[in-house]
């Protein structure tokens, strides 16, 4: 396989943009990431998304190509639920590593603003298992409640302990000009805010956001487009059962665990190694889980580490220096593309925010409750 780099980022400001269209949107990240890379074009474009056909419209390769003056570049749209992006990313890597192209635009779109709540949520639900789960009414944050619930008297957590996830995430999009909650919270208002599905409360849980995000990826052959390229060191995807009913254990991410070792593997670098981390905080349990598989801490032990003070600017690793989909925002499809792209910024010394440098960093972009898992190491 050939060396993959990343040589153009765009972003969007993530929240509610019901005053752009989807196309729009998505050429505000395209445009930004081609100037990036010298406004050099794409040979394909591979679109991350996830629920574009309940929004909008299905083609998006197309359209997008199409808006943004991309007409006859090849492309296709990848799919897998909240982990659209990391699934796009596993595509346009695969087409740039195997030599079919030397330069792949990977596109992540997702508006959900654009129907009722109620509409998006069933939407959203669809991660899960439509013929064993769904079919009794639970909605994605009531399975993710579940394994909160069973999670934290295994473990013996505390709600306090929990919490402080979510303050620290408010801390670092405060300074995060793209995301969508850029105020700072308390723990009291973490503990005292609304019950979305118990134990799991408003301040548990990500926004519903919108936004769009593009990162160019390029051969050896194109790395000099960019005065800092980043190399695409590992990337490694998992899959398990979308129902939980069926999983070996409940407060485990198996594919997390199996994604991140097969990353750091292809990397050939070890978990001690990475400086910087975007990992996938749709709910806080999620957060607990995925720092576990992923080796930063011990089973049962992030949320008092993270209580502790660990994981903040300053730290190895720092985690979430964006402020996460829990404030940053987790415009689902596109989610994976903000990851990774600031991640790569913040190995470039351009990231807008708080920054925090670094050599190697990583990246995990979960879909559904842990069902499908995609992990990229990135070095400088």
């Amino acid at each position: 396989m050939r060396d993959v780099f990343i040589v153009g980022v765009g972003l969007t400001e993530v929240g509610k943009r019901v005053d752009v269209a989807l196309r729009d949107l998505a050429a505000e990240a395209v445009v930004k990431a081609m100037e990036d890379a010298g406004n050099e074009k794409p040979e394909a474009i591979v679109v991350g998304n996830m629920l574009s056909s309940l929004v909008e419209q299905e083609n998006l390769a197309a359209l997008i190509a199409d808006h943004t003056g991309l007409r006859g570049v090849s492309g296709f749209k990848a799919e897998g639920a909240c982990g659209s992006g990391g699934a796009a990313l596993l595509a346009g890597y695969s087409l740039v590593s195997s030599g079919l192209f030397d330069k792949v635009l990977v596109v992540g779109i997702e508006k959900l603003h654009e129907r009722p709540t109620p509409d998006t949520a069933r939407g959203l639900a669809y991660a899960a298992d439509a013929d064993y789960e769904l079919i009794y009414g639970i909605s994605f944050a009531g399975l993710n409640a579940l394994v909160m619930r069973y999670y934290m008297d295994k473990h013996n957590v505390t709600r306090e302990e929990m919490a402080h996830w979510a303050v620290m995430m408010h801390e670092n999009a405060y300074h995060n000009p793209y995301a969508q909650l850029r105020k700072k919270i308390t723990l009291e208002t973490v503990i005292n805010s609304p019950v979305i599905a118990d134990p799991v409360r408003l301040f548990d849980s990500c926004p519903l956001s919108d936004g769009a995000a593009a990162i160019m990826l390029v051969s050896e052959k194109y790395r000099k487009l960019n005065d800092t390229p980043v190399k695409v060191a590992g990337i490694g995807n998992a899959l398990d059962s979308p129902d939980l009913s069926s999983r070996f254990e409940l407060d485990r991410f198996i594919a997390a665990k199996l994604s991140t070792e097969r990353a750091l593997r292809m990397a050939n670098v070890s978990i001690n190694d990475v400086d910087v981390a975007e990992i996938h905080d749709a709910y806080s349990i999620v957060a607990a889980i995925s720092i576990e598989e992923i080796g930063f801490a011990e089973r049962g032990k992030a949320p008092k580490l993270w209580a502790e003070g660990r994981f903040r600017p300053g730290d190895k690793p720092v985690l979430n220096p964006s402020g996460g989909l829990k404030a940053r925002g987790h415009p689902v499809g596109a989610t994976g593309v903000y990851q990774v792209a600031e991640i790569a910024m913040q190995l470039r010394g351009d990231f807008p925010g708080l920054k925090v440098g670094g050599e190697v960093g990583l990246a995990q972009n979960i879909g559904g409750v842990g069902s499908n898992v995609t992990t990229v190491v990135l070095r400088r």
